[in-house]
């Protein structure tokens, strides 16, 4: 199943190897349909997500049992939720082709949604993102990425209706299979979006530099020059994108490099966007520590604070004794500050409004709409370094497209060794870089106005129908007892 996501991208998969599972959970008892599907989403979580055991135990030198620990345990916590949706089908199903047409996509769905936020969420692996490349792609500005999942739900789950059933059902069965699939390829062709401005020079700096070597204190010089000479050079670029944490230091510890920044700047339009770490004593007095975002060249300096920090990454919710011990195996330990839920966009020299996401908060895609419609360019700032030469960084820079195509805007992504790209407002790939070399790349970037539906409305009308179609068949299945 890991193969419907990039970088394989083999999308008809999805249905061939959905197929059976939902047949079982329609013949069998809701138990055994939770467990069919329990060891579906195992298998696909352990298969699609083994890079984490690259992060924790390779670049985070966590001990092995550690490492094998947290892979495992998280997909078998992702797998449960998939026992829900299992139980759910047989269940509500109650073997009738007609009632999994309605009842396989909206529990399915409503299982996707709630693993992506249940316990700070992880939305990783959701079925619409392996449709980027299809037909069905065309329900993202839509309904959003459930909105994409949903219907490759009804297509397959239709498949079961035309196989078992007879005259008009199963030409009815048909039309579910083909009716989603055709539509999506007709809402492509709108534009959703317009122009607003003319087009900006924009470069992407990615100094290629491998998590390991990345915090050698000899390593510090010569990353900060190749970031401003490479700067420099983009003379006539109006917006250069540095990567999440640039910079291996603390924003108070490379004040006079920031200020050579800021000076190369002077008297021109062009402004630098780039990630550090940022120390602040506004709330804590001793000092806390957020993963930013600071954009220099404009108006005034301006940041963005990481909201959506990764547990046992950035902050760890474990008890003091665990985090003692955690010291003394010296394994990091320390949390992270998060970032206020609604903060301003970045406003670049030029006028130019940027919103912002660090890392893997571009999978949350309904917690960006707030800077929409302001909004004009997306800015993807990433360290995907820590998962090495893995799916990771493929399967990252799909949910990036995704979330650009969701609301009709072009992203630009940096990352530290890849993969850089410049998106289209239709997730379309314009440029993307080589993975762990040095790569500085420049395009066109068009800031673009309007609202998609989605971005009106984010994931509540898709979530809002699957709870109504769960609700009806549980008052029916309770009335029919």
């Amino acid at each position: 199943m890991s193969l419907c996501f990039a970088p394989y991208g083999w999308s008809l998969l999805a249905p061939i190897l959905l197929l059976p599972l939902l047949y079982v959970c329609m013949a069998v008892a809701p138990r055994d349909a939770g467990g069919h599907a329990f060891w579906f989403g195992l298998g696909m979580f352990l298969t699609g997500t083994y890079w984490i055991y690259i992060s924790v135990h390779v670049f985070g030198n966590a001990a092995l049992w550690i490492a094998l620990l947290l892979m495992v345990g998280l997909a078998i916590i992702m797998a449960s939720f998939l026992w829900i949706a299992g139980w759910l089908i047989g269940h509500l199903g109650r073997g009738e082709p007609w009632f999994m047409l309605l009842v396989a996509p909206a529990a399915w769905v409503l299982i996707e949604w709630l693993r992506g936020w249940v316990l700070t969420g992880f939305p990783w692996l959701a079925l619409g993102y392996g449709q980027i490349d299809t037909l069905y792609a065309g329900w993202a500005p839509v309904l959003g990425i459930y909105g994409v999942s949903f219907m490759l739900m009804v297509s397959i789950s239709a498949v079961l209706v035309v196989i078992m059933s007879r005259g008009i059902p199963r030409i009815v069965g048909y039309i579910a299979i083909v009716l989603p699939w055709l539509s999506g390829g007709l809402l492509l062709l709108p534009d959703w979006t317009e122009p607003a401005g003319k087009p900006m020079r924009t470069t992407i700096v990615q100094a290629g530099v491998s998590q390991d070597k990345k915090w050698e204190r000899d390593q510090l010089r010569p990353i900060m020059a190749f970031y401003r000479n490479a700067t420099l050079d983009a003379q006539a670029s109006e917006i250069v994108v540095w990567p999440e944490v640039a910079i291996p230091a603390l924003d108070d510890q490379v004040k006079h490099y920031i200020n050579l920044i800021r000076n190369d700047l002077r008297g021109s339009r062009r402004s630098v966007v780039f990630g550090i770490l940022e120390r602040s004593f506004e709330r804590d007095p001793e000092g806390e520590v957020y993963n930013s975002v600071f954009l220099v060249g404009g108006l005034r300096p301006q940041a963005y604070r990481k909201r959506h920090l990764v547990p046992f990454g950035e902050y760890f919710p474990v008890p003091a004794g665990v985090r003692e011990w955690m010291k003394m195996q010296n394994l990091p330990h320390s949390d992270l500050a998060a970032g206020a839920d609604i903060q301003p966009l970045l406003v670049a020299a030029n006028g130019a409004r940027l919103a912002v996401a660090i890392c893997y908060e571009d999978a949350y895609g309904a917690e960006q709409l707030y800077a929409l419609p302001d909004a004009n360019i997306l800015i993807n700032v990433s360290n995907d370094a820590w998962f090495g030469d893995s799916i990771a960084p493929h399967q990252h820079l799909e949910i990036a497209r995704m979330r650009a195509l969701e609301v009709g805007r072009f992203a630009v992504r940096s990352t530290n060794t890849g993969i850089s790209a410049f998106i289209g407002p239709d997730g379309e790939l314009l440029q993307v870089g080589r993975q762990f070399e040095p790569q500085i790349m420049t395009a066109d970037v068009e800031p673009r106005r309007g609202m998609t539906p989605y971005a009106g409305a984010g994931n509540r009308p898709v979530i809002g129908f699957c709870m109504a179609i769960i609700a009806l068949f549980w008052i029916r299945n309770r009335a029919s007892l």
